[in-house]
C-alpha cells in the first residue's frame, strides 16, 4: 500500500473537469490499495491571503486551508473507483476506511500542518510500503529553482539531506515548499521510502508503477 501526496497546485490550479479527469483515469488504473492526500492549491492561498488581509492569525489560516483541502478531497473522491465516499478527519478513520474501500482521499488535519507532512504522517500510520509526493517541481533542489536558475537538483538524497535543504523554508500557512520541514521529520524517524517529483499525470503514473522518478530520498 502506498500513500500519495498530490499537490493542489497540480491537480486544482486551473479548475477543470478534464484537468482533475486526467489524474482520475490514472489512479484508476492503480488496482492496489492507495491513500491519496490533496492540498489545497490556489484556490487556498487566495482565501488565505484574504483572511490575512482581515488580520486572520495564522493557526486560523491554517483551518481555513484545511477545509479547502477537504472540500478538493471531495471532489477527487467522486472521479474515482472503488473510494470511500466518505472523506477521514484523521489517521484513524483513514485506515479504517482502507479496510472496506481500495482508495481513500483526504484533506488536511491539523494546523500548522501541510498536506505533504499529513501524508508522511498518514504514511507512517499506515505503515506504507512507500510515499509519493508529487509536486510542481521535478525534484528537490538545492535552492529555489525559480529564484536560482543555477539550483542543482538532486537525482538522490539521504532523510538526513533533505531534512537539511527544507530546514531553510519559512513555514507559513499555504507555504508552497516542496516539502516542509514536518514531513521531512517524519520521513526521517520513519525510514520512509520517498519520491518527490513533478506531479503531471504521466509521472504519477510511473511513480505509481514503481519506476524511478524525480528525487529518491533513501530510507
Amino acid at each position: 500500500m502506498k500513500v500519495l501526496a498530490l499537490g493542489g497546485s497540480m491537480i486544482f490550479g486551473d479548475l477543470s473537469y478534464e484537468r482533475v479527469k486526467s489524474y482520475a483515469d490514472v489512479i484508476n488504473s492503480h488496482r492496489d490499495k492507495l491513500a491519496i492526500v490533496v492540498g489545497g492549491g490556489k484556490i487556498s492561498r487566495e482565501f488565505i491571503e484574504i483572511a490575512r488581509k482581515f488580520g486572520a492569525d495564522e493557526a486560523s489560516c491554517d483551518m481555513l486551508g484545511i477545509e479547502i483541502t477537504r472540500l478538493n478531497a471531495r471532489l477527487f473522491s467522486l472521479a474515482l473507483n472503488n473510494c470511500s465516499p466518505e472523506i477521514p478527519h484523521d489517521f484513524r478513520e483513514a485506515k479504517i476506511l482502507l479496510n472496506i474501500y481500495e482508495k481513500i482521499v483526504m484533506g488536511g488535519t491539523f494546523p500548522g500542518h501541510t498536506t505533504d507532512a499529513t501524508s508522511a504522517l498518514l504514511a507512517e500510520y499506515l505503515s506504507a510500503e512507500q510515499l509519493l509526493i508529487a509536486t510542481s517541481v521535478d525534484g528537490v533542489y538545492s535552492e529555489d529553482p525559480v529564484k536560482n536558475p543555477d539550483a542543482r537538483r538532486y537525482a538522490e538524497l539521504t532523510a538526513d539531506e533533505l531534512v537539511e535543504i527544507v530546514s531553510r523554508n519559512e513555514l507559513r500557512a499555504g507555504s508552497s515548499s516542496v516539502v516542509d520541514l514536518l514531513a521531512g521529520k517524519v520521513i526521517q524517524r520513519s525510514r520512509i521510502p520517498t519520491m518527490i517529483f513533478k506531479g503531471t499525470p504521466e509521472i504519477v503514473k510511473k511513480a505509481l508503477r514503481g519506476e524511478r522518478v524525480g528525487t529518491i530520498i533513501l530510507p
